[in-house]
């Protein structure tokens, strides 16, 4: 089991994962705002096709990927954590397997 954080060490992780989230609601707004202006260009200005429905599409696709990587897969998740912690067990697990095979004087 992981030994527990330091004040410090859950300041600096708490910080972390607010600044991922906040990053991640500045970019959801900007795509708001924007789609909102592109696809009233799309309606009112330049002429009658839809085309704006691509952007949207495309940036959606990546505002979707960025809240992944903050939600589900960023530092301090679950699923992140629980990675790095089988992976370091299986690490400690190969250290010392190596370490028994190595002969003793």
């Amino acid at each position: 089991m992981r030994s527990p954080l330091s004040p410090e060490e859950l300041d600096a992780l708490a910080r972390r994962r607010a600044n991922a989230k906040m990053g991640w609601y500045l970019h959801a707004l900007v795509f708001v705002l924007v789609n909102a202006l592109v696809f009233a260009m799309s309606r009112y200005a330049f002429g009658t096709r839809p085309w704006s429905v691509y952007p949207l599409l495309g940036w959606g696709l990546g505002l979707g990927l960025h809240g992944v990587s903050v939600f589900l897969l960023g530092n301090g998740s679950g699923l992140r954590e629980r990675m790095v912690q089988r992976e370091r067990e299986a690490l400690q697990r190969e250290q010392a397997h190596a370490r028994d095979r190595q002969p003793r004087p």
